[in-house]
């Protein structure tokens, strides 16, 4: 049996309708990522499966003795305990089972002779070697580990550790845990790169079910190969993040058909009605009124929409000399402490490339960003921008943007020039419509000010623009947006950023700062391909094997060259992959209706035998065609 299946699922808050008609199952070993807009549910949804929540209609069924856990985008997880205690809650059975064989090895020091005794510690022995007794300290280090915490930070009380802190060791507490499904609302929001790289590799061995709101496409891409998104209703599709893009845009194409030829065959049938109504086919046109009243009730297609996107362009300002950013032994850090946060190679940055920064939270990423603006002095060495380079900056924290203005003076600060008609206008294309303009910026969500900070870069002109986390808190619409318009851009950019769907798609360079050496790799190439290079070159521990290059030498690998020869295996496996996704699809539609048809049908035996039955086969069918879809989308 599925372990949560949910019939005409509804919420409401007040006349205000949040989604409807939800019907969804989550089965065992589920890998599932909830997509949609800021605002559309998709946090409520999660309650109310957790039972946190009531429907406004609509029945949750919960598989008996179900365990599940929750971590929230925020917490007010706190103990006195220390992170280490906290952790080993997730295995008080087995260290109850410890103190029981410590303190029988003590009576059988005074009693070896008691066979009684020594059968039962035997028996306890081998269960508590079961339950893993004997590693779990183990897991805990690998986990705080995986998670970024410095081992010097285990043993402080957990009331002590900042918020984001806290959601992370609430994260590690339930991964220990291991519960049979896993919530997840928004994982990576205070993990560096490396906890999420070590996070997805986690999840990807996870024994449960997985369900996961995200907004960070790469991470979506490693771990689910279910999409949910809600519309309000919920669509679902197979694969992850990147099928999903291609499926979406199928399903869109589809459904514009579908209605276009029913409004071709509406207009022919209200034609010939109209003609015929009074003449001498009058029967067969009131027949056809007919049949077409009960389609236009029971059958009419609703012309498909996409969601209220971002509309803008990031124009660049006049062409900068090539020469944009060079370095000379630049050492990176704060004036008053003297510390070196990191050491530059010597960097060169032409016109038209980008740079992404990456790097463990609190490498130097932003303080590197605010040196090369001359915000900061370099502690030693020079930092150089080139002829005609006009910046534009997106700071992290938005703290160029004014709390106590509104957001037609913030932008009329920005373009003195533009009347409040087109201020309106313009803030329209960010989403911020009607009243909205009259907020004051310090009412604004995570979300809205990203969007406003945004609407401010693009008016600057800017030949160069140096991000900083400018995905952080906009949804994944608006990333896609954002994406596309910094792709067409045709200046320079330095990004630092944790989403690497975007730094994949966007760089031509990636600089990764090591927090503990303060050295910086200078990697030519995209991040995919850094990654390779990365795993390739872990072993010999080599920062100048062939791959890493001066910002000056153009030595890209090109992954293209690897596939020749390959192109109908490839397809053949594509058509495959295609096929299995058509039947998992189908299988798991067919295990929604046999779990609701067993619930309806209790008390008759017979037809619950038969049903039983069905659903162990479906489970079947959907394990082996799952297992053969992971083996081809894992092939390269």
């Amino acid at each position: 049996m599925a372990l949560i299946t949910t019939q005409d699922l509804s919420k409401s808050f007040g006349a205000e309708d949040i989604f409807w008609d939800i019907s969804l199952s989550i089965p065992h070993h589920a890998r599932i990522g909830l997509v949609g807009p800021n605002g559309i549910g998709k946090t409520t949804l999660l309650k109310i499966l957790l039972n946190m929540e009531e429907p406004s209609s609509g029945q949750v069924f919960r598989a008996k003795d179900l365990r599940a856990g929750y971590l929230p985008q925020t917490t007010d997880f706190s103990s006195k305990k220390s992170l280490w205690q906290v952790c080993e809650e997730a295995f008080k059975p087995v260290i109850e089972m410890q103190v029981n064989l410590k303190k029988m090895e003590k009576e059988l020091a005074a009693s070896p002779q008691n066979t009684d005794l020594l059968n039962r510690y035997g028996e306890l022995q081998h269960l508590f070697e079961l339950r893993g007794g004997y590693n779990y300290e183990t897991q805990i280090r690998q986990t705080l580990t995986g998670l970024s915490f410095p081992e010097l930070e285990w043993q402080r009380p957990l009331e002590q550790l900042s918020g984001g802190q806290r959601t992370r060791a609430l994260l590690a507490k339930l991964l220990l845990e291991q519960p049979d499904l896993l919530f997840m609302d928004e994982p990576t929001n205070h993990l560096d790169i490396q906890a999420i790289e070590w996070l997805e590799s986690a999840l990807r061995d996870w024994p449960g079910s997985v369900l996961i709101i995200s907004h960070d496409r790469y991470f979506l891409d490693q771990v689910v190969s279910t999409i949910w998104e809600m519309v309000p209703q919920l669509e679902t599709y197979r694969g992850n993040y990147s099928a999903y893009l291609t499926q979406r845009e199928e399903r869109y194409v589809r459904q514009i058909k579908e209605f276009e030829a029913q409004q071709a065959f509406i207009e022919k049938e209200e034609d010939f009605i109209r003609k015929n109504i009074a003449g001498q086919n009058t029967r067969q046109a009131q027949g056809r009124r007919k049949r077409l009243e009960r389609m236009l009730v029971d059958a009419r297609i609703s012309a498909p929409t996409h969601q209220n996107q971002m509309h803008f362009q990031l124009k660049s300002g006049g062409r900068s000399g090539d020469l944009v950013i060079r370095t000379e032994s630049v050492q990176v850090g704060y004036p008053d402490d003297k510390k070196v946060l990191i050491e530059l190679p010597d960097l060169v940055l032409l016109r038209g490339e980008c740079a992404a920064i990456i790097g463990p939270n609190g490498a130097g990423k932003t303080t590197l960003l605010k040196t090369l603006l001359g915000i900061l002095p370099p502690l030693h060495g020079e930092a150089t921008l080139g002829a005609g380079v006009q910046i534009g900056y997106f700071a992290q924290a938005h703290e160029d943007l004014h709390p106590d203005w509104d957001l037609i003076k913030e932008i009329q600060a920005t373009a003195p020039g533009m009347l409040p008609g087109e201020v309106r206008d313009y803030l329209a294309k960010f989403l911020f419509t009607e009243d909205d303009v009259y907020k004051k910026v310090a009412q604004l969500s995570g979300g809205e000010r990203g969007r406003l900070a945004l609407a401010c870069l693009a008016l600057k002109g800017a030949n160069l623009l140096l991000l900083d986390e400018p995905t952080n808190h906009l949804d994944i619409s608006s990333q896609e947006i954002l994406q596309s318009m910094l792709s067409s851009f045709n200046g320079t950019i330095l990004l630092v950023s944790h989403d690497r769907f975007l730094i994949d798609a966007l760089a031509t360079q990636v600089w990764y700062i090591h927090r503990e050496n303060t050295q910086m790799d200078l990697f030519s190439g995209s991040y995919s391909e850094y990654r390779r290079w990365q795993q390739e070159h872990t072993a010999s521990n080599s920062a100048n094997t062939q791959g890493i290059t001066t910002a000056t030498e153009r030595s890209a690998p090109t992954p293209e060259k690897n596939k020749k020869g390959t192109s109908n295996r490839e397809r053949q496996r594509l058509a495959r992959i295609e096929v299995l996704e058509a039947g998992i699809a189908s299988a798991e539609s067919d295990l929604a209706e046999t779990t609701l048809s067993m619930d309806r049908a209790a008390g008759d035996v017979l037809r619950m035998q038969t049903l039983t039955e069905k659903y162990i086969q479906l489970e079947k069918t959907i394990a082996s065609l799952m297992s053969e879809w992971e083996e081809l989308s894992s092939a390269e």
